[in-house]
């Protein structure tokens, strides 16, 4: 499996999801639309999970090692995630910009190919990298879908009025992302004694990984103790979204990433 046969899987998923997209916005209060939304929007992520699964079994391992293997995961986990949102709260723009964000992840990777290879390093055979990778991935899809809304409620305190149920939604984000962000944290280090002897050595990444954790947490803490400022935390959100992509792929770029154990996932 290559990135040739990815394309075929990839313009099918874009196709579904941009359908998805066109119903949310022309009249999607109909019963009619509303099925068609839902049918397209899974249909689209199936189809993802489905090229997933295939690289999978084909390359006899998780493909979790490479940025663009983990864009595959986000380009799953977003619509889930925007599904879900839409299903339990009806937000059609944060459906439309979570897909809209999965339509983004999968061009890049039509744009920049990559040749997977089946071998994974020792460190990278480890019980806990299954575990350790899914959960990271997913609850930085979470946080990022917490980006979107604190976008959104950025405009709206600047532009027009706050909507509360925006500031529910980004906290209920935040609280799930940041539990399976915990669940990743821990899970590192158990992998990291087993490979290197070590829970936690102040790597970079492992560094930019705790700089991330307590982003979060500052920003719940404060949410819980400041309920009725709005202005501080929603910038405290945005902020914390940056030091994600620092964490995520931007270590790579950093002076200090060349002693770092975590360069395998260059």
């Amino acid at each position: 499996m290559n990135w040739i046969n990815f394309s075929y899987f990839a313009y099918t998923s874009i196709f579904l999801w941009l359908v998805s997209i066109v119903f949310l916005n022309i009249n999607s209060n109909t019963k009619k639309n509303k099925i068609l939304i839902n049918t397209f929007s899974v249909l689209g992520t199936l189809i993802m999970s489905c090229f997933i699964f295939i690289l999978w079994k084909n390359l006899e391992r998780p493909p979790m090692r490479t940025l663009g293997e983990t864009r595959l995961w986000y380009a799953f986990f977003l619509p889930v995630v925007g599904q879900i949102t839409y299903l339990k709260w009806k937000y059609k723009w944060f459906l439309t910009f979570s897909l809209f964000l999965s339509i983004v992840f999968v061009l890049i990777n039509i744009l920049n190919t990559e040749t997977h290879d089946k071998t994974l390093m020792p460190a990278l055979q480890s019980i806990w990298f299954v575990p350790h990778v899914i959960v990271y991935i997913f609850s930085y899809a979470l946080l990022a879908a917490s980006a979107i809304v604190s976008l959104k409620a950025l405009y709206e305190i600047y532009f027009t009025k706050i909507n509360r149920k925006t500031m529910h939604l980004a906290d209920n984000l935040v609280y799930i992302g940041f539990a399976f962000l915990t669940m990743g944290l821990l899970f590192g280090a158990l992998w990291a004694k087993k490979a290197w002897g070590h829970y936690w050595t102040w790597d970079p990444k492992e560094t930019w990984s705790f700089i991330t954790w307590m982003a979060y947490l500052s920003y719940i803490h404060y949410r819980y103790h400041k309920p009725k400022n709005l202005k501080t935390p929603i910038w405290m959100l945005a902020l914390a979204f940056v030091f994600l992509i620092i964490c995520w792929f931007g270590i790579n770029y950093l002076p200090t990433s060349i002693n770092s154990v975590h360069t395998y996932t260059n």
